[in-house]
């Protein structure tokens, strides 16, 4: 899994089995997340969260507005209406940017063909992936 900023740099990643649940993967994903500020803690909240139809889930809906992040996630075509008004998915026109960050981790062959058994090395080649992208976006 990924988080991306809004420009589309990676900020964290997390690698698991195949057969896990994306949706039950979210959470400890978002916990990832540590950015720096000059003081203070550093922030783990965003103030949103973009996802596609796969994490359409009534539970993880209500523990991110728990956490207070507003969930930006289309219902899948076959679930049920829910009452009250739509939900405001002005957020998903940026999700864009997610796809083209899998594009550039895609640049990496390693990445797209998964040669690694241990999910340790596959971690450790994508955050190197991740590092030479950052260091791209900086020194572009």
């Amino acid at each position: 899994m990924l988080v991306v900023e809004r420009q589309g740099l990676p900020v964290g990643v997390l690698v698991e089995s195949a057969q896990r649940s994306e949706v039950k993967l979210a959470e400890a994903t978002l916990a990832m997340i540590r950015v720096p500020r000059r003081i203070g803690r550093p922030k783990t909240r965003p103030k949103e969260v973009v996802a596609d139809k796969g994490y359409d889930s009534d539970t993880l809906r209500w523990k991110l507005r728990a956490r207070g992040i507003k969930p930006c996630i289309p219902r899948r075509r076959n679930a049920l209406p829910r009452a009250g008004r739509r939900p405001n998915l002005q957020g998903y026109k940026e999700r864009w940017k997610v796809e083209r960050t899998f594009a550039w981790l895609f640049n990496f062959r390693r990445l797209v063909v998964r040669w690694e058994r241990s999910h340790h090395i596959f971690l450790a080649f994508l955050l190197i992936a991740c590092i030479i992208i950052l260091l791209g976006a900086i020194s572009g």
